[in-house]
């Protein structure tokens, strides 16, 4: 028998004790790597070449207070803007107040939308469809197809934040990567059915010409309203983004918390599992060695068998949260942002990392004691 088979034989010589751990391991390497997907989705995943060059402008104070529209005009007129777009946040109800049935719906103007969103991608018939209707509305393809929509049909938002419905005709379905699960109208559409937001934005939608002018805008946007009514804030649309989590709290503090908790109570678990199967085995290492075992193979021999059930317990953590994003990313309760996770090759790797360090460490200290017991010793011992 070889070692590699002998370590595979004695990992399981105990089913239902060894089954048990790497199920628990299993279960912590689940909420580990859950963990850090959602750390890197949010904070390391930069997003398409396009949304580097994007900024977004709002309301300094909040989003609810809205900006004027000549505040357009202005930002344009600052070096390295090539292009700028009114985006304004409508929050409708579509059919009913489901979370089912909740999606993002945004006013725009149609005719300089898609200077700065380069990277959705519709046919140019249908751009110019939704250009010369005033109630025409672009739908994304997932929204599309989740609610069986198709080029021709007519949709109803009812107004919560406005008092107005609006009905659109859908004149065109995009695609968008990363998915965002919105639909666009022409925000005159709203200005004309409500006087008090006539000549006025939510957000400025910015595309600079370069990434190294980015910081430059933000900065010249920023300065150029600083003393008026309504100062501004902007910044990249990642970070924009980021605005949004930053509302739970501090959720990088959260995440590392939970990871550190869990990485420690799967070391308590693995390291317990280990401490009582070697302290069990005492005479077999005294048989062992009898046999030429060496100390350093009994060492590697008990480490191998730690390290092997914590990196199946790894496979089973890993394996489980990608299906669980999976499940969860395709089902009719996920929306905007949540749409986009996903468990990437090195979330997985270092998972897989951990589990490994997880076993070794575990292991390692009551390993080397049974090493180091003495064949008439491990022969007397009884327990």
């Amino acid at each position: 028998m070889t070692l590699t088979g002998f370590v595979r034989k004695n990992a399981f010589r105990n089913k239902r004790r060894s089954i048990l751990t790497v199920l628990s391991i299993g279960f912590s390497l689940l909420l580990l790597t859950l963990m850090m997907t959602l750390w890197h989705s949010f904070y390391m995943d930069e997003g398409s070449a396009e949304s580097v060059l994007r900024l977004v402008v709002r309301h300094k104070v909040s989003l609810t207070f809205a900006l004027p529209g000549y505040y357009r005009e202005k930002i344009r007129s600052v070096p390295g803007v090539v292009a700028v777009v009114p985006v304004s946040w409508f929050g409708g109800l579509y059919k009913d107040d489901k979370p089912e049935n909740f999606f993002a719906q945004f006013g725009t103007d149609p005719e300089e939308f898609f200077k700065v969103y380069r990277d959705i991608d519709i046919p140019a018939d249908q751009v110019s469809a939704w250009q010369h209707d005033r109630q025409a509305v672009i739908v994304d393809d997932t929204l599309a197809k989740k609610y069986g929509w198709k080029v021709g049909d007519r949709i109803v938002l009812k107004g919560t934040i406005y008092p107005v419905d609006l009905e659109l005709n859908i004149k065109g379905i995009f695609h968008a990567v990363p998915d965002d699960q919105s639909v666009y109208f022409n925000t005159k559409y709203v200005e004309e059915a409500v006087p008090f937001f006539k000549g006025k934005a939510g957000t400025f939608g910015i595309l600079a010409d370069s990434p190294a002018n980015v910081s430059k805008i933000a900065t010249a946007v920023d300065d150029m309203f600083h003393n008026a009514p309504q100062p501004t804030k902007t910044e990249t649309e990642k970070a924009f983004g980021l605005d949004f989590v930053a509302m739970l709290g501090n959720v990088k503090a959260f995440i590392l918390s939970i990871c550190g908790a869990v990485v420690f109570a799967t070391l308590l678990v693995s390291a317990n599992t280990m401490a009582m199967s070697i302290r069990e085995r005492t005479r077999e290492v005294a048989v062992l060695k009898t046999l030429g075992f060496t100390r350093q193979t009994v060492l590697s021999l008990f480490v191998g068998e730690a390290v092997a059930l914590a990196l199946l317990g790894g496979v089973l953590g890993a394996g489980g949260a990608y299906l669980l994003i999976r499940a969860f990313t395709h089902s009719p309760m996920a929306s905007g942002f949540f749409t986009i996770m996903n468990v990437s090759s090195g979330t997985v790797m270092l998972a897989m990392l951990v589990a490994g360090l997880v076993g070794f460490l575990s292991a390692i200290v009551p390993s080397y004691h049974a090493s180091q017991v003495g064949i008439v010793d491990g022969l007397r011992h009884i327990g």
